[in-house]
Formats: C-alpha cells, structure tokens, sequence
C-alpha cells in the first residue's frame, strides 16, 4: 500500500512503482491531491483496485500512463479506472494484458484530443468496432491485438486516424476484406492484421505503398496469387502471408513487367497451398534474410540462383516435395538456421553449407542423403543443432563431431551408420545456447535528441515489439521417451540430446558418455552393442530419456540407473 505520506508530495510530477510485484492491494487515494503529476507507471503488480480508486475524481492531469499486466491470478477480470474518465490531456495509455472486458474505450480518444498511443492488447474487449466520427490528428500508434473484437475493419478507420503509424489487431475475430482505404494512409509503417477472419485479395496498392515497414496478415483466409503482392512489394521489409490460401505457381507468372523490391528481408507464405517450382527470381532479392516456404505443394530442384542471396539468415523448405541436390554453392556466410526436413532431396552432402560459418541450426531430416557426414562439419564452429534423420546415411560417425563445442542436440537415427560410437562424444559440454532460438529483428530505437516523456514511450512501445511480434519463430523436432516433440522458445534453449538409434552401430558403448552430465536425452537403441551398461551412466543426472533397447547388451542395469 502506498504510505499515506505521499500526500504530502504535491509537486510530484512522476510515479514509477512499476515491476514490484505488490500482492496485496494497493490504495492510490494519496495520489487524488496531487495537481501536478503527469506520468503514472505501475506495471506488474498485480494490483486488486480497491473501490475508491474506481470512484476517484483527481486534481492531476496524467499525460502518460501504464498500467499494464495488473491482473491477480484471482480476477478473471479488472474494471477501468474510472478516474480515467476524467482525464483529458492524455498522451500515452498502455492497459495491456489485464483482461479488461467490455466494448473499446473509445471515449479516452474522445476525451483526449492529445493523445498519440492507445496500446490495449491482451484484454478481452469485445465489438464490433465502432469508431468515432471526428478525426484525430494526433493518433500515432494503435495495439488492440489478443482481445474478443469482432465484426468487419471500419472503412472509417483511415479517415478516423489519418496520421496512424503503426495498427496491431491480430487475434480477434475480424471478417471481410481488408479496407482499401489503408493503402492511402501516408505514415503507415507497421500493419499487423494476422490471426482473425479477413477474407479476399490483400490490396496491391497497400503493398506499393512506400513508408510501409512491416505488413502481417498470416492465419487469415486470404487467396489469390502471391507473386503480384511479392513483386509489388517496393518498400516493404517484411511479409508474413503464412497460414492462409494462397494457391498457384509461383512461377507461372509473367515477371518481365516487375522492378524486383530490393528491400524485403522477411518473407513468410508457409502454409498455404502453393505449388510448381521454386521461382529463380527469388534470388535477384539481394537483402532477403529470411524466407519460409514450408507446408506447401513446391517441387523441383533448389534453384542454383538461391547461391546469390549472401545475406540468408533463415531458410525453411521443410514439408514440400523438393528433389535432387543442394547445390553445392549454397554457402551463405550469414545463414544461421537451415529446415529442409522432409522433402525429397538426395544425394551426398558434397560442399553445400561449408563455408556458412555461422550456421547453428542444420534440418536434414526425412530426406534421401547419402554418403557420410562430410569431414569440413568442423568447420561449422557455431552448430547447435544437427538432425540428419532417415535418410541414407552410412559410414562411420566422424570425430569431427566432437571439436563442435556448441552442440547439444544430434540425431542421427534411422540411418546406416557403422562402426563404433566415437567416446570422444563424451567430451561435448551440450551448452544452453540462446542462438538456437530467433528474436525479432527489429531496429532498436535511437534515444539521441529525445526528451524524457518521448524516451520512456520509445522505450515501451519497444519492448512491447520485441515481445509480442518475434514473427518467425525457430523450432526444432527431436525423438524423446518414444514420442517426437517440437522443441521451442525457452524449452529449445535448454534442451539436449542425442539419438543414434535404428543404426548399424557396434562394439561397446564408450565409459565417456558418462561424462554428458547436462544430456536430458539419449538414445542408442536398435544398434548391435555389446558389453555392459557403463556404470559411469550413474553420472547422466539431468537425464529424462534414456533407450538401450534392441541391442545385445548383457550384465546388470547399475543401480544408480533404478535408484
């Protein structure tokens, strides 16, 4: 509770008692008296607003306020302030994340003329959106993601905001089409339109348009052809199209008559029901960083043109029917995260990826591979993350393995290795690795020149990027306790394994195995083993998984493993 001496701070201008994690509820009745405060922070504190709070008729005038994530376990959900419903000279509300109900509170734009932000995710207002007749100027940025509103977009929503620079309505439950008229809103940056009900054609004059930076409109029911809304996509940077309809080939498409956008480095049509062949054209875009075709109907052959694009980051072809080889100049020295698990690729895996020095995640699975894993794997001093799968793998497990000291998860099941596991797998430390996942790529906000009220909004409107909108986010599938999991987020950060299982493998399982002390996972059954369980296993103290099975193993289990 805030001590009543407060009271007696009248020139108080700013507040912060933010990320306290107060339990027990707090009693802002000090702050009635204060004429002069402007900036209220009281995020994360999982405030219970006690009753005078939400009869509160203040003398001050707030000018910045954020009250976001202030819900207790208990509620199921908060009421506004009404004491809100006295201020007129707002600039900045955040009330994100506390399951406020009811319909938009629209009136704190009306109240407020000044006002430049309005964030309001993760509540539970419903709709439809019914917005106000008299424009606002000043309205720069609008986040109502994650609440209940439903019904269509508001054809007035341009003229209504016509300054906006950034719109967050994702996971609603919008329907209809896109509004045309947000391809004529000069300052638009930022459009994220994803998870809720659109249907139709995406606007191609929305995509030309120039200030636009980022546009998100995956999980909808969108269709049409994606090529014109690629080609025409002049000054955009990122395009997330994934999880809706989009049908045809990619290149059946006349692009004779297209400037290439020079400036994409995401794009993401995963999941949706295109087919053909990879377009060649993709690798005249010479910035793009990220592509994700996954869950698609693609076939043909990898294009020997993708060799261009030197600033690959991320690259996801997994679940298409893409054949024959990686061509073996596809070495972006960039690239961090490679999926082109079940496909029909094939042959040996000659130079492809001998020079992407900086690769951490490499997804081979469920493919047709041959050979052996090439002696240059060394060279990939970052790799983390190795799944070579079922495929038709065969030799001797190579011990350049071993000098990776980035490595935590390995399969190499359901191949055709031979020989004897090398013991100097023992010597790998499977360290956490915060590369295996991706953050968002997002610009960090220059804080030069900016006044104290304009740093602390950068600052949120910052975070609330960083935490909501990690677009393409990395997973990883590995096999443990006879189920295969994908592994993401945090959980892959920790995660450690190793599966050699369903391999010709023989001789004795190694003493130094004993040594992966931070192993949750491994699984050597289905090989030809012989000898003893070493009993060093009794150090394995993180293990969650362990599968000897189908083996020639003989003598008894150490206790240590049944204790």
């Amino acid at each position: 509770m805030l001590p009543h001496c407060f009271s007696n701070l009248t020139s108080l201008r700013e507040l912060d008692i933010s990320s306290n994690h107060f339990q027990i509820p707090i009693s802002f009745v000090p702050l009635a008296n204060f004429p002069n405060l402007e900036v209220l922070l009281a995020d994360e504190n999982k405030l219970e607003m006690e009753p005078s709070f939400h009869t509160l008729v203040p003398k001050f005038q707030l000018k910045f306020i954020s009250l976001s994530k202030c819900r207790t376990s208990q509620q199921l959900s908060l009421e506004l302030p009404t004491f809100l419903y006295y201020q007129n000279d707002l600039r900045f509300v955040d009330l994100s994340q506390n399951n406020f109900s009811g319909t938009v509170p629209f009136w704190l734009l009306e109240n407020n003329t000044k006002l430049e932000d309005l964030i309001l995710k993760g509540n539970s207002f419903t709709g439809p959106l019914t917005l106000l007749s008299t424009p606002n100027s000043n309205v720069s940025s609008i986040d109502m993601s994650d609440n209940k509103i439903q019904g269509q977009l508001p054809t007035n929503i341009c003229s209504t905001f016509p300054h906006l620079e950034q719109l967050f309505l994702s996971k609603n439950a919008f329907q209809g089409n896109i509004p045309p008229c947000l391809s004529a809103m000069k300052n638009l940056s930022m459009l994220d339109l994803s998870n809720n009900q659109l249907a139709g054609k995406v606007p191609q004059e929305l995509v030309r348009k120039s200030s636009l930076f980022l546009l998100r409109l995956s999980n909808n029911n969108l269709n049409g052809n994606v090529v014109p809304v690629i080609l025409n996509a002049n000054g955009l940077q990122k395009l997330y199209l994934d999880g809706n309809n989009f049908s045809g080939e990619m290149t059946n498409f006349d692009v004779s008559t297209f400037q290439f956008p020079t400036s994409l480095t995401d794009i993401d049509l995963s999941n949706n029901r295109l087919h053909g062949k990879l377009p060649r054209w993709i690798g005249n875009m010479s910035l793009l960083e990220r592509l994700d075709l996954s869950n698609n109907g693609v076939e043909g052959s990898i294009p020997v043109e993708f060799c261009n694009l030197n600033n690959f980051k991320f690259l996801d072809l997994s679940e298409n029917n893409l054949s024959g080889s990686i061509p073996s100049c596809f070495n972006p020295p960039n690239l961090e995260h490679v999926h082109l698990h079940n496909n029909r690729l094939g042959g040996p895996l000659s130079l492809a990826f001998n020079k992407s020095t900086s690769l951490v995640t490499l997804d081979l699975r469920g493919n047709n591979f041959t050979g052996g894993i090439p002696k240059w794997i060394d060279t990939l001093s970052s790799l983390s993350v190795l799944l070579l799968k079922a495929n038709h793998l065969q030799g001797r497990i190579p011990v350049q393995l071993c000098t990776l000291n980035s490595l935590s998860i390995i399969d190499l099941s359901q191949n055709r290795f031979s020989g004897p596991i090398p013991s100097c797998l023992g010597n790998l430390t499977l360290p956490m690795n915060k590369d295996k996942t991706m953050t968002p790529d997002l610009m960090s906000p220059t804080f030069s020149e900016l006044d104290e009220l304009k740093l602390l909004k950068t600052g949120i409107l910052f975070e609330h990027m960083m935490h909501s909108y990690s677009y393409m986010k990395e997973s990883v599938e590995f096999t443990t306790k006879s189920g295969s999991f994908s592994y993401g987020g945090d959980i892959l950060e920790y995660m450690s394994g190793i599966d050699l299982s369903c391999n010709e493998l023989t001789g004795q399982i190694p003493l130094e195995l004993g040594n992966l002390r931070e192993i949750h996972s491994l699984n050597l059954s289905r090989n030809k083993l012989v000898g003893v369980i070493p009993s060093s296993f009794s150090k394995l103290k993180q293990i969650e998984s362990l599968d000897l099975s189908y083996n020639n193993l003989s003598g008894e289990i150490p206790n240590q493993l049944v204790e």
